[in-house]
């Protein structure tokens, strides 16, 4: 399947977050009218599925899909690195993401105009999909903190009021003697929502859903660093319980399980956010 069909639909249909490991395969050749965009390679999509949704988004929108070509990324380290080395001219990546990146680059903007449609992507957590009496409390806990206020005053702590550079605070995590442990996987790839500070101390505003989460679910939360890659297999392999899951689409034509693999299940979403695309200033 032809890679420019991919990222168009990527960049179209709001798959492009910058949120999977793994690199891809060879960039084709360049045109005039492309754009070299970067992103961060999802994690489960297989080319037989994209390829049926570009037909399908084909012929309900009646239009030619965006041209890109796509650099995959293992990082998002490794993408500002191709962004600054103008490897790319464009990284994908969400709102929240690129003010704090450019809260601490002021060569980094945002490329103006790119999502005029205003599209979204939904964020919620992972768990083996065995796991249904947890995905039931979890769920139960999003909506009870979208009810009582909790989850808005979480996100004007950990995103909305965020100044300049500085970082959101650390997550101060309850325990309870005798407690089951709920092991969380974060991988520190997506800041300010999974992130871990230069000291090594676990901030962002995901641990700081789960930390609310474990409160109320009387669970003691461990915390255990991960590979984004391995987030999958570390969940089937019951080395952590919930993992941070990100690109879960929001528009009709792109199903919520695109990219949940086997296995896995996920929660009610608690969190959406604009993709947009940054470069370098001009």
């Amino acid at each position: 399947m032809n890679l420019k069909k991919i990222t168009g639909i990527l960049a179209t249909c709001v798959m492009a977050g910058a949120l999977f490991t793994g690199c891809g395969g060879d960039t084709p050749a360049k045109t005039s009218d492309d754009v070299k965009i970067g992103m961060i390679k999802h994690l489960n999509v297989t080319e037989t599925k994209l390829d049926e949704l570009i037909k399908d988004v084909e012929e309900k929108a009646n239009i030619k899909l965006s041209t890109h070509v796509t650099t995959f990324y293992d990082s998002l380290p490794l993408l500002q690195m191709g962004l600054e080395s103008t490897s790319i001219e464009e990284a994908s990546t969400y709102k929240c993401v690129a003010d704090y990146l450019m809260a601490r680059d002021p060569k980094i903007e945002i490329v103006n105009g790119h999502n005029p449609a205003h599209l979204y992507d939904n964020f919620a957590f992972a768990m083996r999909a065995s796991d249904t009496e947890l995905k039931q409390q979890i769920d139960d806990a999003i909506n009870a903190m979208k009810t009582d206020g909790t989850l808005d005053q979480i996100t004007k702590t950990y995103i909305t009021d965020l100044k300049g550079a500085e970082d959101p605070p650390s997550v101060a995590i309850e325990t309870f003697d005798g407690a089951e442990p709920l092991k969380i996987g974060v991988t520190g790839d997506l800041p300010p929502l999974d992130l871990v500070l230069a000291n090594g101390e676990i901030a962002g505003f995901d641990t700081a859903m789960l930390a609310e989460i474990g409160k109320r679910l009387h669970r003691n939360i461990q915390i255990v660093q991960i590979d984004s890659a391995s987030r999958a297999a570390a969940l089937a392999s019951n080395n952590i319980d919930v993992a941070f899951w990100a690109v879960i689409p929001s528009s009709e034509d792109m199903p919520m399980d695109i990219d949940k693999p086997e296995g896995v299940e996920l929660s009610a979403p608690y969190f959406r956010d604009e993709i947009i695309h940054i470069q370098l200033k001009k």
